[in-house]
């Protein structure tokens, strides 16, 4: 037994659950893909954790990188210069190609998320004006990121100050439109030039959105972020890339956006998670020359006490290089393709499965009651009973699975070794039967 569990569960207050309920152990060690817990029970992270342990657990080349900062210059304000700041900045704007622009750094994905919206209103001129974003998404837990989200989750969260219209989602496999791919036109892009329209581009500063899937499961077309960012371009309206999820090689990109090259080029992007592969809290928020022009002779009216912090920005540095030397962006596109071959594969074996979609090492498999007629397995963003069996029984099989509604998230670290992916593949095709025995036959 580990006190500090009783202890943990008694006084700390855990994310998206009511305390009684919380019941998680232990983790006291991890390496790679794989972490462990008080008892030595070892676990393959099916998921980086919460899709944010890209390098996997306990990178030598971050934790040493953390180990000599530490020694150095532990914090440094941002009134004052430093240098592993200064480096990650630069290799920041190398890497997502925004020649010119500036970095400014957060501490996480929410508040990058928030701060990119404050600078699209000042760089815009649109102060007052509406962000677009949409149904079914999630920027963050902070009252303005909840407010952007179209999500549950903001649910109990009272309305602020922005002003937010929210659009229906790239969502093919239940198109809202209730069209069909390759002959919608791309209904779901289309509405929003209709939407920036009527509304009149004066009034619309920016749109916000993710470039790919994230924990919600929407997954959109491929000509779904071209035509918005040609969109946005016509109106003059700002576009804001929330690359928190799909960054640093999640998607077989640095970033998702790349994919579509200077076609998808974002005004603004941000980032967090991967950036120092979680082992350590940062965020940024990446601004285009056009934006961060703005800034050059006007006072930037934000500020995080954090901002910048020396320890987490030479971890960001190391896990750049690290991206890079393991070649890990180039590894996610390849084992990933193999990847979604095998969980398309499990499809042709398991009826509970209606839709396996995603790319690099990131997929969402939705699972169903009836393939025909598409019933959730559970009533969205409920659980369903045999979700959360898969992940009880998983967890004693020694993999880890993250699941949200009637959703399996599949993210490992980019590190994960072949056979620990093919184990867990496996695993997943065991506990699968769990779920079809949910579905209408």
């Amino acid at each position: 037994m580990n006190k500090w569990n009783d202890i943990e569960r008694a006084s700390v207050m855990h994310t998206w659950t009511a305390q009684e309920q919380w019941n998680g152990p232990t983790i006291v060690g991890g390496s790679g893909a794989v972490f462990w817990d008080t008892n030595n029970k070892r676990y393959i992270d099916m998921s980086s954790m919460a899709e944010c342990s890209n390098l996997g657990h306990q990178h030598p080349a971050v934790v040493a990188a953390i180990k000599r900062q530490a020694d150095k210059m532990c914090f440094v304000t941002s009134a004052w210069g430093s240098d592993p700041r200064a480096e990650l900045a630069a290799k920041l704007l190398e890497v997502s190609g925004f020649a010119g622009g500036r970095v400014f750094f957060t501490t996480g994905g929410a508040d990058a998320n928030e701060n990119a919206v404050k600078m699209a209103l000042w760089a815009s001129g649109k102060t007052s004006g509406k962000i677009i974003t949409r149904y079914r998404s999630y920027h963050g837990a902070s009252f303005a990121t909840m407010e952007l989200s179209g999500d549950d989750r903001g649910a109990e969260y009272p309305p602020g100050g922005l002003r937010v219209v929210h659009v229906l989602p790239p969502y093919c496999y239940r198109c809202p439109f209730h069209a069909r791919y390759n002959s919608c036109g791309i209904l779901c892009a289309e509405t929003i030039d209709e939407i920036i329209a009527q509304e009149g581009s004066s009034k619309v500063t920016a749109v916000l959105m993710e470039p790919a899937a994230g924990t919600n499961g929407i997954a959109a077309p491929p000509e779904y972020w071209p035509k918005l960012r040609e969109i946005t371009s016509r109106y003059g309206v700002l576009l804001i890339a929330d690359e928190v999820m799909s960054g640093f090689g999640r998607v077989g990109e640095w970033f998702a956006w790349q994919k579509h090259g200077e076609a998808g080029r974002p005004d603004i992007m941000t980032i967090a998670k991967g950036l120092t592969g979680a082992h350590v809290p940062l965020g940024a928020v990446i601004v285009s020359k056009e934006v961060a022009a703005y800034f050059d002779f006007r006072k930037l009216q934000t500020g995080l006490t954090y901002s910048g912090h020396p320890l987490a920005c030479a971890a960001g540095v190391a896990a750049i290089d690290a991206y890079r030397d393991e070649q890990l962006i180039t590894r996610s596109r390849a084992l990933g393709a193999k990847m979604h071959e095998a969980l398309r594969s499990l499809a042709t074996k398991h009826c509970s499965i209606g839709d396996v979609r995603g790319e690099g090492l990131f997929a969402i498999l939705e699972l169903v009651k009836n393939r025909e007629t598409k019933e959730p397995l559970s009533t969205w963003p409920k659980i369903a009973p045999a979700l959360k069996t898969l992940v009880a029984e998983g967890r004693k099989l020694g993999v880890s699975f993250a699941v949200r509604g009637n959703l399996i998230v599949i993210a490992p670290p980019l590190v994960i070794s072949t056979p620990q992916l093919c184990k867990a593949i496996v695993t997943l095709d065991q506990l699968l039967v769990l779920c079809d025995a949910e579905t209408q036959q």
